[in-house]
Formats: structure tokens, C-alpha cells, sequence
């Protein structure tokens, strides 16, 4: 085609979060499919560091050459996409995608069914996620007799591209830098299991990642045991700090408390990882296994790739992993759905009857132990799991299914004469112009 289209991206691509990192890899697919004049307003997320970015990355150069300085353009985009969470969704283009990294749990509050139905397309991580909202229903009352008169629903289609894994960087590996070297010779077992992601709000039992109670399950099941295996924990909270480490430090250390016997050892490893890092970490001859018993995903980035070090990976049978975890090759957790706890979730995203899954604490305890026991008998199903994840959840298979959606539903777009749009609002901002950006929620 002779004119290519504008293409506005509003995303929270220079930021450390999931949101930014499916972010970059929105852009880079659609840089690779080189069918868009691209510009990228980057927008912050929440309070993590816009600081991802790095010129001499090569794949970072090409999506810092196409940051805007200003928030404007000199005529409407043809097509905008926006990477945020629904309520947030805005329509500067003529076609509009709405892009969130998912729903972790059974509802939704109705800001966000009304978000996706102002855009002309919804694209979400996984098949729950999508099957999740399309089931989602609110009365529309009468606000005067307080009787039905209607039904909100998502009436725009919804649909499923994967968050993709770099499969140049996530595979198996026998090098290591000195500094995991360093991190990991304080590590006495030779077997230990590996958690990686955040430790959320919540009590103990009530934090979606479930991380204290993985802690509980794991000393009980190997307490007062004569050799014993690790749990290595990759996680923090609100950030990479000194600060954050030490209070990490105490949430674990109080969960040990609260479990009497001989207790396994547990390590905390804190910090700013790159990918391949993480990699490294991954693949590690002293990490035998994953473990999360997380209440819900969006997608489960990191088990992703985890799965990718054909090591086994053990999980809840429930919510967006389960698109790429499945039996027999994965450990697939049994349990049931219970209420979400006040102060799981910000008081803005809570919903009354919003539920997740808890898995069978006792069901969890008897696989682990079985895999440090029988460690040999997952290891081919490990293998078959990361080869299939090979091909099938790729960054590349990723930018394929992306352009098949483009296909799908965006039109042909005319080339038009240029029209001065109204200065788009920088994040921040007080005063409201006609067309803005939207400041994202903390999560």
C-alpha cells in the first residue's frame, strides 16, 4: 500500500510491570508486521520506574525512535491502540483497540464493561479472560422505580492474543553470570523450588499470588524431614528497594513463625532482574521445579517462562495459565472458588461477589513432596511442555496471531489531508482538554 496509515499506541511501554512489558512486545510485533506509521505515547503505570528503556538495546532503539515528545499529532490517527485497563480506555482514532493484560478473578466492575464498549475491538491474554467478561451481566436500573430496564454486557468482540516469550532469551542454559553464581552459592540445598512474582497486598491466604500460604504449605509439607529441599522465593512488593527487601524479609520470617518444627531453609533473592537473568535463574542446576499457588492470572507471564527450562512447573488448574499449562505435562492444582477478601484487591477494583480459586493446600502438599521424592518421573513431561510452549507461545507465533486479528477487523484506511488535533493531556495534568490521556491507576 502506497499510504500507511497513523498509528497511535498509548501504552506504558518505558515502565518496569507486566503492563509494560506486554506493552514492548504490542510494539515490536506491530514494528515487525511494518504495516502502521507507529507513535507511541508512553504513559506511567502506577508508581514503577519509567526506566526500561536503553538505546543501545537495539530492540529498545526502535521503539524509542517512535516516542512522541509531545503529545500531539498533526491529524487524528487512523488507528489507536490503548494498553491499559479497561475504565482507562480511550478513542483518539478512527478505529479504536482496546488492549488489558486480563482478569484475575470471576467479575469486573461495570466501568470496565462500559470501557470496552466504547472501543471497536477488545484484545485480552487468554481464553478465561475472555470467556470471563463475555459472561459478565449488570442490571441497568430505572433510577427512579429501581426497576430493571436493562442489561450492561460487553457488546464488542473480545479477542485472545497470548502474551509471546522470548524464546531467544527463555531456554534452557548451562551459563551463568557471576553475580546469580554469587547469589546462588548461598544456597545450601541442591534441590529447591523456585517462586517468582510480586507479593501483593492481602493477609496471609488473601495476597492473589497466594505467597504466604505457598510459604505455610512448603514448611508443613518438608518440616522436622532429615534432608530437606529449599524454596527459593524472586519476589517483592512496592518496588527493588532496601526497604522493600526488608519488609519481604518479615513477611516470610513471620510465616515461618507461625508453622513449629525443624522448618526447611527459605531464600529471599531481591531485585531488579533483566531477562536474561531471570533465564538464568530459571534454568539453574539447584532449581528443580516451579511452584505458584496463586488464586488467579491475567496470563502468568512468568510461568511461561519458567516452563520454557523443561524443568516442571506446578500451578492451579484455573484462571490464564491454563492456555499454556496443561496435563499431564504440567502439575495442575485442584481446588475451588471462594470470595475475594476485602483489601485483596484496591477498593476501586473490588466487586461484591467476585471470586477466585484457592487450591487444595493438602492436594498441594502431597505433589510437592512427591516431585522432590520421584523428581525423575516429571521430567519428560517437562520437557514435552517447553517444547510445545516453544512453538506455540512465542514472541514470533505472537506477532502471526496479532496481524491475523489485524486482518480481521481493522479496515483500509484513505489517506487524508492533515487536521490539528487538540493537544493531548500529559499525564499529571490538571487541567482537561478536549481529547486526554488518562492518568493509570496504581496498582
Amino acid at each position: 500500500m502506497s499510504y500507511k496509515p497513523v498509528c497511535l499506541v498509548t501504552a506504558p511501554v518505558a515502565t518496569r510491570s507486566g503492563y509494560g512489558a506486554h506493552s514492548r512486545d504490542i510494539v515490536r510485533s506491530l514494528i515487525k508486521l511494518d504495516r502502521y506509521d507507529i507513535k507511541i505515547w508512553p504513559v506511567r503505570w502506577g508508581n514503577t520506574p519509567m526506566n526500561a528503556l536503553h538505546v543501545d538495546d537495539p530492540n529498545d532503539k526502535l521503539i524509542i525512535e517512535r516516542l512522541l515528545t509531545e503529545p500531539n499529532l498533526p491529524k487524528q490517527p487512523d488507528l489507536h491502540i490503548h494498553v491499559v485497563i479497561p475504565n482507562e480506555f480511550q478513542t483518539f482514532g478512527k478505529y479504536n483497540i482496546g488492549i488489558t493484560a486480563g482478569l484475575e478473578t470471576t467479575a469486573c466492575s461495570p466501568n470496565w464493561v462500559q470501557g470496552m464498549n466504547k472501543m471497536d475491538l477488545n484484545i485480552v491474554p487468554a481464553t478465561f479472560v475472555r470467556d470471563t467478561l463475555n459472561a459478565i451481566r449488570f442490571d441497568i436500573q430505572d433510577e427512579r422505580t429501581n426497576e430493571k430496564k436493562g442489561e450492561l454486557k460487553c457488546e464488542k468482540p473480545i479477542e485472545v492474543l497470548f502474551e509471546g516469550a522470548d524464546t531467544n532469551i527463555y531456554k534452557p542454559t548451562k551459563e551463568f553470570s557471576k553475580s546469580l553464581v554469587d547469589e546462588m552459592d548461598k544456597v545450601d540445598e541442591k534441590f529447591n523450588f523456585l517462586y517468582v512474582g510480586h507479593w501483593l497486598q492481602g493477609g496471609l491466604g488473601n495476597d492473589r499470588k497466594d505467597t504466604g500460604m505457598l510459604i505455610k504449605v512448603f514448611c508443613e509439607t518438608f518440616k522436622n524431614m532429615k534432608n530437606k529441599p529449599g524454596l527459593i522465593m524472586k519476589t517483592s512488593g512496592a518496588g527493588f528497594s532496601v526497604l522493600d527487601r526488608e519488609v519481604m524479609l518479615q513477611k516470610i520470617n513471620e510465616v515461618k513463625n507461625s508453622v513449629k518444627g525443624d522448618l526447611p531453609n527459605i531464600y529471599l533473592i531481591h531485585g531488579d532482574f533483566t531477562d536474561e537473568e531471570i533465564n538464568e535463574l530459571y534454568n539453574h542446576p539447584k532449581v528443580k521445579a516451579h511452584v505458584s499457588l496463586t488464586h488467579g492470572e491475567g496470563f502468568g507471564r512468568p510461568l511461561l517462562e519458567a516452563s520454557l527450562s523443561e524443568k516442571p512447573v506446578m500451578a492451579p488448574d484455573w484462571s490464564g495459565h491454563v492456555d499454556f499449562l496443561r496435563k499431564p505435562n504440567a502439575v495442575m492444582l485442584s481446588g475451588a472458588l471462594s470470595d475475594v477478601p476485602k483489601g485483596s484487591f484496591p477498593d476501586d477494583f473490588h466487586v461484591d461477589g467476585m471470586k477466585w480459586f484457592t487450591v487444595n493446600y493438602q492436594e498441594a502438599s502431597v505433589r510437592m513432596k512427591d516431585i522432590y521424592k520421584n523428581y525423575r518421573k516429571y521430567t519428560l513431561g517437562a520437557k514435552k511442555l517447553s517444547m510445545y510452549n516453544r512453538g506455540k507461545f512465542s514472541l514470533d507465533e505472537m506477532t502471526r496471531q496479532f496481524g491475523k486479528i489485524l486482518d480481521k477487523y481493522v479496515p483500509e484506511f484513505a489517506e487524508e489531508v492533515k487536521l490539528e488535533l487538540p493537544k493531548l493531556n500529559k499525564v499529571g495534568e490538571t487541567k482537561a482538554p478536549e481529547i486526554k490521556l488518562p492518568k493509570l491507576k496504581k496498582v
